[in-house]
């Protein structure tokens, strides 16, 4: 008897390491598709051998600073916020919660119209005509930051001190994102129309922004994001349980969820500050994960992680290629793809209940 158990458990899990390892395999496929595919001409030999420190002058120029960074950006970012989405989701027990529902991009978004319309961070490029161009990319992200960090706090501090349920934490979060969305509406209706222009090119979301520089920032916070959460699993899965199974079995449910969502929040802000807003991923990349390998807070959590980074790679290659040489807002590409996807979801989730 014991033997079959546990024959049941390792087939269990190993249909979900088989499911992450099928992913990561994805990711690796579509990274070197993602830096062969534009105008210049490379072939996928000459990409592994310029990684590998054996590549050409021009293939060394265009794959280590233009599209390496732009891919990594992609698996980074996009793993950052789909884990985000993943802890949000899990703590509050709400599958609709995400950066976006709890107000934070629109913190960030505030924070941007902020740095470009007040403290002039954009206007006109003169080398072409009418181009918009941020011209102080640093203030821009750093009032993204500040905005977004801001109203976690605000959701963070109504909940604890008014011990909020999850639900009631979420509606806070709607709350605050409307105010930061009535403020970007003022700020814009008083600006000019540069000023609007450039405040529009933020918002569309945008990889090609990320150098070297903001790419380890984002790695560093992201990777030191996921080790906590993975130290939290079994909490995780405890809360999933419910919130007062959780306590009898001695899991401080506030303290966790306070820190979870607060981790979650910061990844989620340095991600938006620095390559503007990106919707969807961090709502359907959870819940596309949940529904393949299940709850389990073990496999969960690098699973979303995974599946939003190459959601995100996929819908950054797709934007840049479908009409080139034109590089479609990825923002954009990520919302078409994700809204079909997610009622798909949303339908088949119907049925099985």
């Amino acid at each position: 008897m014991k033997h079959a158990i546990n024959q049941s458990y390792e087939k269990y899990t190993a249909r979900k390491r088989i499911i992450v390892l099928i992913v990561i395999l994805l990711i690796i496929v579509f990274s070197i598709f993602s830096i062969c595919a534009g105008s210049s001409n490379i072939k996928p030999y000459q990409v592994i051998m310029t990684v590998l420190g054996n590549g050409d002058g021009i293939s060394d120029v265009v794959i280590w600073n233009i599209r390496l960074p732009r891919v990594l950006a992609a698996i980074i970012a996009g793993a950052g916020l789909s884990v985000s989405g993943c802890v949000m989701q899990s703590n509050l027990r709400n599958p609709l919660a995400s950066p976006s529902t709890l107000g934070i991009s629109s913190a960030a978004a505030f924070g941007a119209n902020l740095a470009i319309i007040v403290f002039g961070a954009g206007s006109i490029k003169s080398s072409s005509a009418d181009a918009v161009l941020i011209n102080n990319p640093y203030i821009v992200t750093i009032c993204a930051f500040c905005f977004s960090m801001m109203a976690t706090f605000i959701i963070l501090m109504i909940a604890k001190l008014k011990a909020l349920s999850s639900e009631a934490v979420l509606l806070a979060g709607v709350a605050i994102g409307s105010l930061f969305s009535a403020g970007i509406t003022l700020i814009q209706y008083f600006a000019q129309d540069v000023q609007v222009a450039a405040v529009v090119f933020w918002t569309f979301g945008d990889l090609g922004r990320a150098s070297w520089r903001e790419v380890i920032i984002m790695m560093v916070l992201i990777i030191i994001s996921i080790v906590y959460f993975v130290v939290r699993q079994w909490d995780y899965n405890a809360i999933d349980s419910g919130e007062e199974t959780a306590k009898s079995l001695g899991v401080n449910v506030e303290r966790i969820r306070f820190g979870g969502l607060f981790v979650a929040s910061l990844i989620t802000a340095a991600a938006v500050s620095f390559l503007g807003i990106i919707g969807f991923i961090g709502l359907i990349g959870p819940q596309v994960m949940r529904r393949v390998i299940g709850g389990d807070h073990r496999f969960l959590i690098l699973g979303s992680a995974l599946m939003g980074s190459l959601l995100l790679l996929i819908s950054d290659t797709f934007a840049r290629t479908i009409i080139s040489p034109i590089v479609l807002p990825v923002g954009a590409i990520t919302s078409f793809l994700g809204a079909p996807m997610f009622l798909y979801l949303l339908m088949r989730g119907d049925k099985r209940k």
